[in-house]
């Protein structure tokens, strides 16, 4: 299966090579129950070779393994060989069939389901909110530096800072000012830096009780 966002294109080969078919499908539920559904026109399955796994290819791979097919994740094709034999989803779906009978550049695909996939999607939540709040914290003293004297907030802790940059309360009728504009601006990012921490924290208790549930030790 040579997998993308919007369409896999599927090709099947039989025990010694030869190809039988080439086929492109919808990626979507119903596209991969029409996948399967011609592929088994050729006989029984033995293995699906199947480029991305973890990503486009992520959903045909559990509606696959849910009819206890061979899974096999297939690494994409080397520069070197898509220069020599083109570049198509077809010629590309090939390779990924003859790499997945001949056992080459293979793995076992990750699990998509249980806990391990939600604790593997909530720290993708988390990881963003994370960043986005060190760039937030980032912007406030960057403001600061070129802040109108007043708002020359040093000597702070981060936290205080914070608190005090969201206890700002600037006149938004004189917002055409550099002062008050600073002002707003940073009263902005110190809620927005306040509401991440909260998300963080929420996150955070979702993850622990996860955790301890998969891993009570």
């Amino acid at each position: 299966m040579d997998t993308h966002q919007d369409t896999h294109t599927a090709a099947v080969i039989d025990p010694v090579g030869r190809v039988l078919g080439t086929e492109q499908f919808p990626a979507t539920p119903a596209g991969y129950a029409a996948l399967l559904a011609w592929m088994c026109i050729f006989g029984q399955p033995i293995r699906v070779g199947v480029e991305g796994t973890g990503a486009y290819g992520a959903g045909l791979t559990r509606l696959l393994q849910a009819e206890r097919i061979a899974v096999i994740e297939i690494d994409r094709p080397y520069r070197k060989a898509r220069r020599f034999q083109g570049k198509s989803d077809p010629i590309d779906a090939i390779a990924a069939a003859k790499a997945a009978l001949a056992g080459d550049r293979t793995g076992t695909p990750k699990q998509r389901d249980g806990r391990i996939e939600a604790l593997r999607t909530l720290r993708i939540a988390r990881r963003s909110a994370v960043d986005q709040r060190a760039d937030t914290q980032r912007q406030i003293k960057t403001l600061i530096v070129t802040a109108p004297d007043t708002l020359r907030l040093r000597g702070l802790t981060s936290t205080k800072l914070i608190a005090t940059c969201a206890a700002l309360t600037p006149d938004r009728d004189h917002a055409a000012g550099p002062l008050t504009a600073t002002q707003i601006a940073l009263r902005s990012l110190a809620l927005r830096h306040q509401q991440l921490t909260a998300e963080i924290a929420d996150l955070d208790e979702l993850l622990h009780t996860l955790v301890t549930a998969i891993n009570p030790g």
